[in-house]
């Protein structure tokens, strides 16, 4: 009986058997976002060496960023930042063993998802409105 037992089940978990909760979501979202930010630390390396290099770079450079394609990667690696930088301040917080509860980590769970989209569509939005849209 038991070697039927065990012939039914999978060798290990994954993601076909567990159904997604948001807190592996975030863990997942996280991992994603720190990711993304390799890339858009290269994009600003390249900003600056290009700054250092001369007008012409600079005017390369600055060209991609000002095209649709580098608005928003742009958008994209502002908010990668914000939702990794709060996913770090929610795991400080766990470290000091506050909010472990399950309704405190679906709270933080989604003030970490909604504060980084208001924070980056309120990054965007007053860039646009100090440096204006050129």
């Amino acid at each position: 009986m038991s070697n039927k037992l065990e012939a039914e089940r999978p060798l290990s978990p994954h993601l076909q058997i567990y159904r997604p909760m948001l807190t592996m979501m975030m863990s997942i979202a996280h991992r994603i976002s720190g990711a993304s930010l390799a890339v858009g630390f290269a994009l600003l390396t390249w900003w600056l060496v290009a700054i250092s290099m001369g007008p012409e770079a600079y005017a390369c450079v600055a060209g991609f960023f000002g095209s649709l394609i580098g608005r928003a990667l742009l958008f994209a690696f502002t908010w990668a930042l914000i939702h990794h930088m709060l996913g770090g301040i929610r795991h400080l917080i766990w470290d000091t063993g506050a909010g472990l509860d399950r309704t405190s980590i679906e709270v933080f769970a989604w003030a970490t998802i909604i504060g980084s989209i208001i924070l980056t569509i309120l990054i965007w939005v007053v860039d646009y409105t100090i440096m204006g849209a050129s």
